[in-house]
């Protein structure tokens, strides 16, 4: 019933770097978001829209896509690979918009929001592919509930390894976002536990040049929670308002026509 009344009194709409600012200390990667195509924000529904005095319960923020990505390869059947690199740069610059944050104010998580933010701003983009990279993808899965495919790259063998062992002394894969919980249940193993945690994490940093000789503590957790988590979460939508899937492309047969100069959406 909380849910229900909450999100009917929430609204989205085209939002600004403030919005965004206002937000960024809750998001776990630093708060600088570089160049940005555009940015929604999520807001009562008495809110005026502007960038003062309103508050902001969500925000998302697209940007232009990375010039190269693997798993973008793999998912669209290489439809951007085979062209130089300023072809290329262009077809992907023109058909594909990246969402670099997604962050819901944490009063408010756990109502569906964030799924929200990303299915009802994703065709206000209006082009045919967005894509998303989540580090905590497995975690909280809200860009596969808004309708985004997930592609995922194979974790190393000894994160893994590690993964595992960390599970038979009690401590699961969705308890690793937390360093400091982690740290505590590590201080608060048997003798015989902390023996064995200590003789894989030994084993698992070797792979780590320096910091295969960390020594025990908060720091030393937080760098092997970091590289456990470090492997992202590849999403694509396909905008169904297209003609066809952009693998087809073609309404693109015609590559050396295609309009350059076209600018994306802004708000």
């Amino acid at each position: 019933m909380r849910s229900c009344s909450i999100c009917k009194k929430l609204r989205i709409v085209p939002g600004c770097l403030d919005d965004y600012k206002q937000l960024a200390h809750y998001h776990y990667r630093d708060s600088r978001t570089g160049p940005f195509a555009a940015i929604f924000t999520l807001r009562p529904d008495s809110a005026v829209v502007g960038c003062s005095g309103t508050k902001t319960v969500g925000v998302i923020v697209y940007r232009t896509p990375s010039p190269s990505l693997e798993l973008r390869n793999i998912a669209t059947g290489n439809f951007f690979a085979g062209f130089d690199k300023s072809t290329q740069l262009a077809l992907i610059n023109k058909n594909i918009r990246c969402i670099s944050r997604v962050i819901i104010e944490p009063r408010f998580r756990g109502l569906g929001l964030a799924s929200r933010l990303v299915r009802q701003t994703m065709p206000k983009m209006n082009v045919p592919i967005i894509e998303a990279m989540a580090v905590m993808g497995l975690v909280n899965p809200f860009f596969k509930k808004a309708g985004m495919k997930a592609y995922t790259a194979k974790m190393p063998a000894r994160s893994i390894r590690l993964i595992e062992a960390l599970s038979m002394v009690g401590i699961e894969e969705d308890q690793l976002i937390d360093a400091e919980k982690v740290q505590r249940k590590f201080d608060c193993l048997p003798s015989r536990q902390a023996r064995f945690i200590e003789l894989e994490i030994k084993r698992f940093l070797q792979s780590y040049g320096k910091r295969r000789d960390m020594q025990p503590g908060l720091e030393r957790t937080r760098y092997i929670l970091s590289k456990l988590t470090a492997k992202p979460i590849y999403y694509i939508w396909f905008n169904p308002g297209f003609a066809r899937s952009l693998p087809d492309a073609r309404y693109l047969s015609n590559i050396e026509n295609y309009d350059k100069s076209s600018s994306i959406n802004s708000y």
